[in-house]
C-alpha cells in the first residue's frame, strides 16, 4: 500500500523537482500539495506549485495556500535572489488552470490528519515551518496522529545560507521551527550538511536533459538557472539540491545515514537568530528529538531522481 504523504513547500526550483519526484513514484499516494510564503511570496509559491502539478499531469491533486508570513512579529524574508522573481525561473511553463482549494492550508492540516488514521500520514515539509507550527497550535492533537515529519531545513557543519549562522527554511520561519521541533512528533532532518553532498553536476543534468519528456527537460532549464548562484557562492562542481532530498529519503531511506541527537533552534542570538543547534557529539543531557541526517550515497540518489523522472510526460 502507498505510503500517504502531505507535502508543504515554498516552491522554488529545488522544491518543484521534490514535488516531481513524488508524483513520479508509485510507493508514494500525495494527498495534497499546500503552499507556503518562503522562497517567494505566497501567490508565487502557490502558482509554481500549480504549474508543476500541471507539467505532471496531476491536476487531480488537490492545492491548498498555507500562511503568507512568519508566525511571530517577523517580516517575510524571501530569495529572488537563488530562484528568479517568479521563484520557477529557467523553463517556460504556461499560466496554471488548476483552482486552488477555498480551505485555508492549515485547516487542512488538520482536517486531514484528523479524519485518517493515526501513524499514516507523513508530512514532507520543503519551506519555512510555518504552517505545521500553525496547525500544531491550533489543534494539539494532531501530533500524535502524524506518523513523520521529514523536514528540509537546518544546518550544523555547513553553517548558514541566508546568513553566517542560518539555514533559510529555519531562518525565515525560526518560532515555527522551534514549535515543531518541541512537539514530540518523529522528525528527520535533512539539512545542508547532507544536501550540499547532493550536487548538481553538468554530467548529471545532461542524464537528466536527455531524457527527452517535458519533465526532465523543465527540470534541467530549472537546475541551470537555481545552481549559478550555488556555483559562483561556494565554487563547487554544481549546485546543492535540497528539498528532493526528503522524498528521496522518504522513498529510499537507506541511501541515507544519520543519527538521534537534540536540535534546538536559536531565537534571539544576536549573530546567530535561527541557528539549529546540534548536539550531534552528544555532549548535553538534552533529549534526543530529531533523526539527523548526515551523509547521502550521491549517486544512488541520482539514480533515483533521473529514472523517476523519466516516468513522467
Amino acid at each position: 500500500m502507498p505510503q500517504k504523504i502531505i507535502i508543504d513547500t515554498d516552491p522554488g526550483q529545488d522544491d518543484a523537482v521534490a514535488l516531481l519526484l513524488a508524483l513520479a513514484s508509485d510507493e508514494l499516494e500525495v494527498i495534497a500539495v499546500v503552499t507556503v510564503a518562503g522562497n517567494v511570496d505566497l501567490a508565487k509559491t502557490t502558482t509554481n506549485a500549480a504549474k508543476v502539478l500541471e507539467l505532471a499531469g496531476r491536476a487531480d491533486i488537490p492545492l491548498y495556500a498555507g500562511g503568507d508570513r512568519p508566525l511571530g512579529q517577523r517580516e517575510l524574508v524571501t530569495a529572488e535572489h537563488v530562484h528568479g522573481p517568479t521563484g520557477l525561473d529557467g523553463p517556460d511553463l504556461p499560466e496554471p488552470q488548476i483552482a486552488v482549494q477555498d480551505t485555508h492550508g492549515v485547516d487542512f492540516l488538520v482536517e486531514s490528519l484528523r479524519a485518517n488514521d493515526p501513524g499514516t500520514i507523513t508530512l514532507c515539509t520543503l519551506g519555512p515551518l510555518t504552517n505545521v507550527a500553525a496547525a500544531l497550535n491550533k489543534a494539539p492533537d494532531i501530533a500524535s496522529r502524524i506518523k513523520e515529519l521529514v523536514v528540509m531545513g537546518g544546518a550544523y557543519f555547513e553553517v548558514g545560507n541566508i546568513t553566517p549562522a542560518a539555514e533559510f527554511n529555519v531562518f525565515v520561519d525560526p518560532e515555527a521551527a522551534d514549535i515543531v521541533l518541541r512537539s514530540d512528533i518523529p522528525v528527520t532532518l535533512l539539512s545542508l550538511d547532507v544536501t550540499h553532498r547532493v550536487l548538481t553536476t553538468p554530467e548529471r543534468l545532461a542524464r537528466i536533459r536527455a531524457l527527452g519528456n517535458a519533465c526532465g527537460s523543465a527540470v534541467a532549464a530549472m537546475l541551470s538557472f537555481s545552481e549559478k548562484f550555488d556555483v559562483e557562492k561556494y565554487g563547487s562542481a554544481g549546485g546543492p539540491l535540497h528539498d528532493p532530498c526528503v522524498i528521496a529519503y522518504v522513498l529510499q531511506s537507506d541511501l541515507f545515514s544519520g543519527r538521534a541527537v537534540n536540535v534546538s533552534v536559536e531565537l534571539e542570538g544576536k549573530y546567530t537568530n535561527g541557528m539549529t543547534v546540534v548536539d550531534y557529539w552528544r555532549v548535553t543531557d538534552r533529549p534526543h528529538n530529531v533523526h539527523f541526517v548526515r551523509s547521502v550515497d550521491d549517486e544512488g540518489f541520482y539514480a533515483l531522481l533521473t529514472e523517476r523522472l523519466g516516468r513522467l510526460p
